[in-house]
Formats: C-alpha cells, structure tokens, sequence
C-alpha cells in the first residue's frame, strides 16, 4: 500500500520537530547515503530503528502525532485526552497533558508507547465503527507550521472513552465530562451511534445522557439504534438499570432501579 504523500525529488531536511522514517525520506527524494551522510555529519539523529529528527528540543507529543499521519499511520488524539483538551476537564494538570490516548485501526510502531519524554501514549486499535462520519475528526493546528494535528470531536470522544469503562472512578470521569456536555450534536451523535458496533459504548453513552438531561438529549433520535441484547454487567454489585440493560454504580442509581447483590 503507497503511503499518503507526494514523491518528489529533494535533499532538503525535514521541517524541526518533526519525525521521519526511511519511507518518507525516499517519497521525498532523499536517497539512502545522503541519509547516512546526515546521519553522519549529526544533522539527523535516529530516535529509533529506521526513525530520525533534527537535532533540537525535545519533541511535544502533538509533534509526534503529526508526524504518524506524515509517514502513513492514521492515528487521532481521541478518548478521555480529546475530551479534557476540548475543555470538559474540571482540572488541567499543572505539568499539562501526561497521557495521551491515540484511536485509529491500524498497526502502530511500538516506538511510539515506549517513546522518551514527559508524557506517555496509548495506542487503541480496536474498530468501534463500521464507518466513521468525516465529521467526528477534526483537525487542529499546531506549532509554527500550523501543523494538522487530528482530534475526535467530543461526541466521538465520548463513545471511545465509554469503550473502556469499567470501574467506579471510569463512571465518575464520565459522569464529570457529561456535565459539561452542553452543546453536543445530536445529528453527529445519531450518525455516530447508528454506525457504533460497541454495544455497552452506546448503552452508556444513552445512560449518561438521559441522566443529565441535557437539551441536545431531547433532540436526540433514538430510532434504528441497535443496542443488543442481554444485559450487560459494568460495575459488579452495582445497580441493574433496565432501560438500558446495565449495572452502574449504586450512588448513580436512580430510585426505581433495583440493586444488584
């Protein structure tokens, strides 16, 4: 499979910041010696097998996130990191962000979780989507370059955070970025849910939701929506939540729902 860029010929040295594999240097014109020669002459350093930079300050994370897209890994910055940079944390971290949460079906790199720095990723290659609506990711610019740096919205978000819940302090995250989920898209979040393949992700989505009543919940068409059968335990000795066929957390828990012991 080719990989996302144009060829073209060049001995230029990529942009600062950013990183580079053989792949791209060769898409770009940038023949075999003349990357041992750079190598050499200490104007590339190889950050891992077959990977360079420029020498210089150490990397952000969004550097290294645009870089993947650059040399063919489709990844986005998705999950709780997309949810708390797009301001539904109740708290920033003094030293930023320290976790970031990569989604995108492809195979990625083991470089990229064991990569040096002040922060750490996660990489998530579970397919939650039959298709992803164009629309779920965005792109926002970084850097001197503005650098395109993919994001999921919010409500994409949501539904790759829900993904992984299961424990008592994953539904208290959840139940704190739903409280600042005013001015979600109940259009986006019908497309997204009709095209969800994870059941308990739109379970909780819809709990969550009708939970905090939210005005975009009321506007929200539920029709067609599959959401399986059976019930699904998320949290052991919870309540049982029969709408949506779920244990949630006691202190959640609305009157009419019954405990589970």
């Amino acid at each position: 499979m080719s990989l996302p860029f144009k060829k073209k010929s060049s001995n230029r040295l990529p942009p600062e910041g950013q990183l580079v594999n053989r792949a791209w240097l060769k898409a770009h014109g940038v023949t075999r010696p003349v990357v041992d020669s750079w190598v050499r002459l200490e104007k590339l350093v190889a950050v891992a097998r077959g990977l360079y930079r420029r020498p210089g300050p150490p990397l952000k994370w969004e550097q290294v996130v645009y870089s993947l897209n650059e040399m063919g890994v489709p990844v986005h910055v998705g999950g709780r990191t997309a949810l708390e940079l797009q301001g539904l944390a109740h708290y920033v971290p003094l030293q930023g962000v320290t976790h970031v949460s990569l989604y995108g079906a492809v195979r990625v790199s083991t470089w990229v979780q064991t990569f040096p720095g002040p922060y750490k990723f996660s990489v998530h290659r579970r397919r939650l989507f039959t298709s992803l609506p164009g629309s779920a990711i965005v792109s926002q610019p970084f850097g001197a370059w503005d650098w395109p740096v993919p994001y999921a919205t919010v409500e994409l978000a949501f539904l790759e955070f829900l993904a992984d819940v299961g424990t008592a302090a994953d539904f208290d995250f959840a139940d704190k970025f739903f409280e600042g989920a005013v001015t979600l898209r109940p259009a986006l979040i019908r497309e997204l849910l009709l095209s969800c393949s994870h059941l308990l992700a739109k379970r909780l989505f819809l709990w969550f939701a009708a939970r905090h009543q939210h005005a975009w919940f009321k506007k929200l068409e539920t029709a067609g929506i599959d959401l399986g059968q059976g019930k699904r335990s998320v949290i052991k000795g919870g309540a049982f939540d029969a709408r949506y066929r779920i244990t949630v957390p006691r202190e959640m828990a609305h009157d009419a729902e019954q405990p589970v012991l």
